[in-house]
């Protein structure tokens, strides 16, 4: 392991403290460690803090070019989560930095998130629960308001993007006796085959033939806004939508409309363009949204999970070794340049 001085700086977290880093990390006399809480940080504040970091650890704090570009020493960047679309990948690869998610943490939470909201909408929880207190307070039941709820059994779901995450949506679910469509278009056929899916299909056809839709893709270039007004128009008018995954996936404007104007009958959100969503938001004024506050990736086994995974690529890296997964490959050739 190197003795070279080492610094590891948190930018912002999410636990209630992290005192069990600092004591993992006093083991090791070459390492200072540092943490702030600089997720709203003006850029110039957020460079104070970390432009001599060796190892940075970031949940939502903007690391953008000229962040990235203010870095003395780094040669690290670990994600506090899945998603790095808060990181700058190209500045990252530029200055030989390689960037590290945890990809193989709560997959299994964010699925049952996903499929609260499936069920939260598809049955009306929370019109009911309107209901219920109409009808307490006049004294007799009253469900002229309650639209129509179908079973689940028979009907189709449509998951897009079936990686870690779409795939414990599609394993849980299963059990509902519900048809399944999936599209995936990075998925191997010996993964396709080990998970039992028949087949694999087009967006296209998840959408015009689904009941409910839920998606599971990375945020990208590629993949953003890939579900806008085209795409809302192709659903049926009695499908719901459920976004666990990332909020840019999604236009929201066109979901707004596509909810008002009954394009589709519902909607179960967990992720929002800015978060928390201001207190005007629209998707709070309208009944046929369920919404909750970014809780995928919420458990007390994920908490533990990650922060012991992100220990581990700390320590790999004082071992001279990469992270267990580097979101920007490319990145190696500028690194073998760097060293020659």
């Amino acid at each position: 392991m190197t003795l070279e001085k080492v610094k590891v700086v948190v930018t912002d977290y999410i636990e209630t403290d992290l005192k069990w880093e600092e004591e993992e990390l006093a083991k090791y006399d070459n390492v200072f460690f540092e943490h702030y809480q600089l997720k709203f940080a003006e850029k110039d504040e957020l460079i104070s803090k970390i432009k001599d970091a060796d190892v940075i650890v970031v949940n939502m704090a903007p690391m953008t070019a000229d962040v990235i570009d203010s870095l003395e020493k780094c040669k690290l960047i670990i994600r506090h989560g899945i998603g790095y679309d808060n990181v700058d990948l190209a500045s990252a690869i530029r200055k030989g930095i390689r960037v590290a998610n945890i990809p193989d943490y709560c997959a299994e939470e964010v699925a049952e998130q996903a499929i609260m909201l499936i069920m939260a909408t598809w049955r009306q929880a929370f019109r009911g629960r309107k209901i219920l207190e109409e009808s307490s307070a006049n004294g007799y039941w009253n469900f002229s308001t309650l639209p129509p709820i179908y079973r689940l059994s028979g009907k189709t779901l449509g998951i897009i993007g079936c990686g870690r995450i779409g795939s414990w949506v599609y394993k849980k679910m299963k059990g509902f006796n519900m048809n399944c469509l999936i599209n995936d278009p990075y998925m191997s056929d010996t993964r396709r085959e080990k998970l039992g899916i028949p087949e694999l299909v087009s967006i296209e056809k998840v959408l015009k033939e689904s009941d409910i839709v839920t998606i599971h893709t990375p945020l990208s270039a590629e993949t953003r806004h890939l579900i806008s007004d085209a795409q809302f128009d192709m659903m049926k008018e009695t499908a719901i939508f459920v976004n666990t995954a990332r909020a840019g996936l999604v236009d929201t404007e066109a979901l707004i409309r596509a909810l008002k104007e009954n394009k589709i009958a519902g909607a179960g959100i967990d992720v929002y363009e800015k978060e928390p969503p201001l207190p005007d938001c629209e998707l709070f004024k309208l009944e046929n949204a369920t919404l909750s506050p970014h809780l995928g990736w919420c458990s007390v086994e994920a908490g533990w999970d990650i922060r012991e995974k992100i220990l581990g690529d700390i320590l790999r890296h004082l071992d001279g070794k990469p992270p267990r997964f580097t979101v920007n490959p490319d990145v190696e050739k500028v690194i073998n340049e760097m060293e020659v």
